[in-house]
């Protein structure tokens, strides 16, 4: 049975778990919590490369700012849409206020941003607010 290498969004610890079509539980072996944990998780510096070069499943990252307006309409679409994508998409946030080196890395420009990666890699970002629809779609085309 194929794989998945998935981290662990509480520790960071790095989990190697069958590659299925939906899982009822599944545990991280070091500290024990759910991996279908679907709230998305804020990166830094530290862990950023990290996650993205560890992850099997496509990574969306949301660059935003506290006093963004957008940004605060985005935040509660991008945690309701996590809730359909456990261990199929792993959602992350990057505040760019605290993370300018990750922010100037990718050139971000105009928040909220969201770049979706995969195996390391970018393969499509959109600037602006989405609704729940558009944000489906855009994830949908692009894992």
């Amino acid at each position: 049975m194929d794989k998945l290498n998935v981290v662990c969004p509480f520790c960071n610890k790095i989990n190697k778990i069958p590659k299925k079509e939906s899982y009822n539980v599944a545990n991280c072996g070091n500290c024990k919590e759910s991996l279908l944990d679907t709230t998305p998780i804020e990166l830094s510096y530290e862990n950023f490369d990290h996650v993205l070069v560890n992850s099997d499943i496509p990574v969306i990252v949301d660059f935003w700012a506290s006093w963004c307006q957008p940004c605060k309409m985005m935040a509660p679409i991008f945690k309701d849409i996590s809730k359909k994508y456990p261990l199929k998409v792993l959602f992350v946030k990057v505040n760019t206020e605290k993370e300018e080196l990750i922010a100037s890395k990718f050139m971000i420009k105009s928040i909220p941003t969201l770049i979706i990666f995969k195996q390391g890699k970018e393969v499509k970002r959109v600037s602006g607010v989405l609704d729940p629809l558009k944000l489906s779609n855009f994830i949908n085309e692009n894992i």
